[in-house]
């Protein structure tokens, strides 16, 4: 029998750089492009091999999902970020909450949409005066 796996750590760096990409569909270059503008910092082998973790993985899918879903180019996400880290608050669920509508407790507010009115008949009798 097979012993039972432990739980995964979400911080253990495990997945090389082209296996990190295949799972965020993306392309190697951009993940790097994501280190360079300071988005990322994967840990490093002492043969200087990148490994990413859960973690990080789930990090480069927000940082796909500001760029592609809410139009905020890297320069915005690296604020939002660090806001992020700053002020301890989920910033960046709450964006993907209002985007997708699936948050508890965070709902879009419904614009105040009032009825047309009901067209009225004129009498041709009182229309011809």
């Amino acid at each position: 029998m097979a012993s039972p796996r432990p739980d995964r750590d979400p911080e253990r760096p495990v997945y090389v750089i082209s296996v990190a990409a295949t799972l965020v569909s993306a392309h190697p270059r951009t993940l790097r492009i994501y280190e360079d503008e300071g988005l990322l910092c994967p840990a490093r082998t002492p043969t200087n091999i990148r490994l990413y973790s859960e973690n990080d993985i789930r990090r480069i899918l927000w940082i796909r999902h500001l760029t592609r879903e809410r139009g905020v180019n890297l320069a915005g996400i690296r604020i939002l970020f660090e806001l992020e880290e700053r002020l301890g608050a989920r910033i960046l669920e709450a964006l993907y909450a209002e985007g997708t509508g699936d948050a508890e407790g965070i709902r879009r507010p419904k614009p105040d949409v009032k009825p047309a009115p009901e067209p009225t008949t004129l009498d041709r009798s009182t229309a011809d005066r």
